[in-house]
């Protein structure tokens, strides 16, 4: 049976679940018995634990790797760029600050995600290991400041001052830290806190899980509670929610792609690509969304007459 926690499932049915990289490796050290079919050869191995299906590493049978999701990673990237520019133009825009590092996260994300699911690197090893307990550490934070954005536009404290900023940092600092600790504490089992799992088959660790699967849900649901009780409830508007609305379908038609229709691609590919890459695209399309929610309801600059008068 499946408990609270357990990642069988999801890195034997979803293709390119990155967190799966982490109990590679740990199986790898304490049972490598229990890789099996398409993960017995760690040299060709896809992302995943003995996975239904999944593209082989780059260069192994003739395989480009997860093509499709480093394409969309790449233009992810460019698009978040531009984005991240069109913020820090907006000087007066409340809550720029804040925006701009949830922004600079989520760019952040877009090459370990190019890296960790992309089939470049060999499962198992320290490089992949490494880099994918960052990912893990850079999502998590990601969350914590898309929340923070909706905190902030409660004006409770002042945008972009020390009383915001402070803890804004503290707690991006210290989430991305525990999260990128537990994240390797599972893969190398540094203590018998997070790992390893038992049993090694069910691949269980309950901190990661919440960390990585049950927190960011959590935090996009209070962000999108939050701001459409701002724009409705306080700024009285109807055209802004719309953003966000838009941006909540988009979200979770992404969680819906990667989870439920991924494994349908792949096998429909033959392991060419998987789902992933729409999820990617949706996810962005997502944020671009939630910026321009943000660009209706805030100023661009600040207005001059009320320092100079008419």
């Amino acid at each position: 049976m499946t408990r609270f926690g357990d990642f069988q499932y999801l890195c034997s049915n979803v293709p390119s679940y990155p967190w799966c990289n982490l109990f590679y490796h740990q199986l790898q050290r304490h049972s490598p018995s229990t890789l099996a079919g398409p993960s017995a050869n760690a040299v060709s191995a896809p992302v995943g634990i003995n996975p239904i299906c999944g593209t082989l590493r780059s260069g192994q049978g003739g395989s480009l790797g997860n093509i499709a999701n480093v394409v969309a990673c790449a233009v992810s990237i460019i698009i978040m760029a531009v984005l991240i520019l069109f913020t820090n133009r907006r000087k007066a825009a409340v809550g720029r600050i804040e925006l701009r590092h949830f922004f600079i996260l989520y760019f952040l994300t877009l090459p370990f995600q190019l890296v960790t699911t992309g089939g470049f690197l060999e499962q198992g090893s320290s490089s992949l290991t490494i880099l994918t307990a960052i990912h893990a550490g850079l999502v998590a934070a990601a969350f914590w400041t898309l929340l923070a954005n909706a905190l902030v536009a409660t004006q409770v404290v002042e945008d972009g001052t020390l009383s915001s900023l402070i803890p804004f940092h503290f707690f991006t600092l210290a989430i991305f830290a525990i999260t990128t600790y537990i994240s390797l504490d599972v893969a190398y089992t540094y203590t018998s806190t997070f790992g390893p799992s038992n049993p090694p088959q069910a691949l269980h660790s309950v901190p990661l899980f919440i960390l990585t699967s049950v927190w960011p849900g959590a935090a996009a649901l209070l962000y999108f509670i939050i701001m459409i009780w701002i724009v409705v409830g306080v700024l009285n508007e109807v055209r802004p929610m719309w953003y966000f609305i838009l941006a909540a379908i988009l979200f979770v038609l992404s969680q819906l792609d990667f989870f439920l229709l991924n494994k349908v691609i792949c096998k429909g590919s033959t392991a060419k690509v998987d789902g992933s890459f729409v999820a990617t695209i949706l996810e962005t399309i997502a944020v671009w969304v939630l910026y321009s929610a943000w660009k209706s309801i805030t100023e661009d600059s600040w207005d001059d007459e009320a320092y100079y008068g008419r």
